[in-house]
């Protein structure tokens, strides 16, 4: 009987993985339950059995990358100065790469999926108070000079930048820009401009620090 428990379990986590692979890779408009099933192996019934519409497939999906994100978001109260906030972007990039589908095709998705349209703002609203919580601590630390004022405006820029940064880095190449070769020097890139909208409010250590990290990471090897 725990076989026959299990089995079912173990399908429709294989199903996800499979779907999530090729939401990737081709994007969610262009993925079918057909071809889903035609990837796994199995019949459209047995995927229906699971998910019986893909968008239960996306919202499943969505479920997973928001329980991620915020664990990931918990680890803001441990940024103490550049270099950790230079790593904590770095990971939240690797995330959304993981699931990068769902900024991929962001615009669609939201105007078709329920779900996401009324819980994606509150994915917005979380990472901005993550960052708002990093800039609090570099500046407790003294090497951000941050007015109270200004403090919101840039940590919804670096916000707008996370969202849609994998999309300019999909314009700017589209062919090769979301293929896994990619995705290394994509995302440092990334976390470097992030931080880069906190160069003006950095002291001369702070900014040096930025730029030795940049130097390490983005030099080409």
């Amino acid at each position: 009987m725990a076989s026959q428990t299990k089995k079912p379990r173990r399908t429709a986590e294989r199903i996800l993985d499979t779907t999530l692979d090729l939401f990737n890779r081709l994007g969610e408009p262009n993925v079918s339950t057909t071809l889903i099933s035609a990837e796994l192996g199995i019949s459209p019934g047995n995927l229906y059995y699971h998910y019986p519409a893909k968008d239960e497939l996306i919202t499943r999906l969505f479920d997973r990358y928001d329980a991620a994100l915020a664990e990931l978001l918990r680890a803001a109260d441990d940024v103490a100065d550049v270099e950790d906030a230079w790593l904590f972007f770095h990971v939240l990039f690797e995330l959304i790469w993981a699931y990068r589908f769902l900024y991929r095709d962001l615009n669609d998705l939201l105007s078709n999926n329920r779900k996401l349209e009324t819980h994606f703002p509150f994915v917005l609203q979380r990472k901005t108070r993550a960052v708002q919580t990093i800039l609090d601590r570099i500046a407790r630390g003294g090497a951000l000079l941050l007015e109270h004022r200004d403090a919101e405006p840039v940590a919804t820029a670096m916000v707008v930048v996370l969202t849609y940064w994998l999309s300019f880095e999909y314009v700017k190449n589209p062919r090769k820009a979301l293929e896994a070769e990619s995705a290394g020097p994509a995302l440092l890139r990334g976390a470097f401009h992030v931080l880069t909208l906190l160069s003006p409010y950095l002291d001369e250590e702070g900014r040096q620090h930025l730029h030795a990290l940049a130097s390490r990471y983005l030099a080409p090897h």
